[in-house]
């Protein structure tokens, strides 16, 4: 079964979003090295439940919160999404270091992303 391992939050204004969320929910917040503006965010130690994320500045007004699903080959799930239905709004990308990743929507037209771990994705 495949599971939500990542979310997405979008802001206008980070350090605002950045402070909400680190006051209102104690998340920590640390400065991504790549090259857009975005943070990594931890909601809680790896031994209880639950999932971390990052926050990083709205590029687009329809940028919404979004959630990345962990699968085993984004090529074929990438498939799957299409053949159900879905849409592929952005095809398999490399995450440095991290793996591989593509945008979806689904038949509603919420986005999602699916994420293939590969530390050797350039």
């Amino acid at each position: 079964m495949n599971r939500v391992v990542h979310f997405d939050i979008y802001a206008d204004d980070t350090d605002r979003a950045l402070k909400f969320y680190g006051d209102v929910f104690g998340w920590k917040a640390e400065k991504w090295g790549g090259p857009m503006e975005y943070w990594l965010i931890t909601t809680g130690p790896d031994d209880k439940p639950g999932i971390n994320g990052g926050l990083g500045k709205r590029q687009q007004p329809t940028d919404q919160t979004q959630n990345t699903i962990g699968v085993t080959s984004v090529q074929v799930f990438a498939a799957k999404v299409k053949a159900a239905g879905g849409k592929l709004l952005m095809p398999k990308m490399p995450i440095s270091g991290v793996g591989w990743f593509a945008l979806c929507a689904d038949t509603e037209g919420n986005k999602f992303g699916i994420m293939e771990d590969d530390p050797k994705a350039r």
